[in-house]
């Protein structure tokens, strides 16, 4: 994201999310590997969305989400990702959106630590309530933080993963336990509304 960002005013990126995705990754000399979300604002409007993964953006128009990313997974909690091995996925693996934004509008980016824990309503109310964007990203990331740590939680995360075939042993089940919990994970929030330029 240092790269992304460093290179994001670079001639060849040119207001393209999947440019400068592949800028980054390619000055990335870090071993691992990552998911990368990234949307670019043009003065005119438009908003272009490249994702690698399970980071995720939202679009919220008038207190109603209009637009979501769709996580792009291999199968159910192993994301595709970008790496420094040669044979993870490339900026080409991407999913891309252009959205036309208009003043008043809200975008919540986060990583998947967000989006595991939180639900729709959840985020559509805090970032109702609070006109300042800074509120409302670090109540985001508070509420995801508390609920990937309560085991009782009815998660986004558990409910995918009971939808998906994963529970508790059969012995729990009998008790009448089941799959509950917030996903612990790292946890990036970034709200911003659209203004006039």
């Amino acid at each position: 994201m240092a790269n992304a960002s460093r290179l994001v005013d670079d001639e060849e990126v040119r207001y393209d999310p999947g440019f400068l995705i592949d800028k980054a990754h390619t000055a990335t000399t870090s071993r691992g590997s990552a998911t990368i979300i990234v949307a670019m604002l043009e003065e005119v409007g438009v908003l272009k969305i490249g994702n690698v993964g399970d980071c995720g953006l939202k679009l919220l128009r008038q207190g109603q989400i209009i637009f979501s990313t769709t996580p792009q997974e291999h199968y159910f909690d192993c994301p595709f990702q970008l790496s420094s091995e040669g044979s993870a996925q490339t900026y080409m693996d991407a999913s891309f959106n252009i959205m036309e934004v208009k003043k008043g509008d809200v975008i919540v980016m986060g990583s998947d630590g967000l989006f595991d824990n939180v639900f729709d309503h959840e985020i559509v109310n805090i970032v109702t309530k609070h006109t300042d964007v800074a509120e409302s990203s670090r109540l985001l990331a508070e509420v995801a933080s508390n609920h990937s740590r309560d085991p009782g939680f009815e998660s986004p995360y558990a409910l995918e993963a009971r939808a998906k075939g994963f529970d508790v042993p059969l012995w729990k089940k009998a008790l009448g336990m089941k799959l509950t919990g917030g996903k612990l994970d790292d946890v990036t929030v970034i709200v911003a509304q659209v203004v006039d330029s």
